[in-house]
C-alpha cells in the first residue's frame, strides 16, 4: 500500500475516513480498508459511540471494495482477502 502524502490526505473528504473528526484510517480502497480493520483497536481517545460509527463506515467500505470481514465481533478483527468472484459455469 502506498503511503499517503499530507497533500493526498487533505484531498480525501472527511466522510472517507473511519474516524472523520480525527481524519484517522482512510477508507479509499481495499488496502486502506484492511489496514483500518487491522488498526481499529489501536485507535485511542475515541468514545464508544464514535467507534460504533467508525465500524459502520468500515463495514460499508469493506462491502464497496469487496473486502470480506470475519464477523466474530470487532474485538477480534481480522480482515480476510478480497472475495473471489464466482464465475458462472
Amino acid at each position: 500500500m502506498a503511503k499517503l502524502t499530507t497533500a493526498d490526505r487533505k484531498r480525501i473528504p472527511a466522510k472517507s475516513y473511519a474516524f472523520p473528526k480525527e481524519r484517522k484510517e482512510p477508507l479509499e480502497n481495499a488496502a486502506h480498508v484492511r489496514n483500518a480493520v487491522a488498526r481499529f483497536n489501536q485507535v485511542e481517545g475515541i468514545f464508544e459511540a464514535e467507534k460504533d460509527a467508525a465500524w459502520k463506515r468500515i463495514k460499508a467500505a469493506a462491502k464497496k471494495f469487496d473486502v470480506e470481514l470475519n464477523e466474530s465481533g470487532r474485538d477480534e478483527l481480522k480482515p480476510s482477502r478480497a472475495k473471489k468472484s464466482q464465475a458462472a459455469n
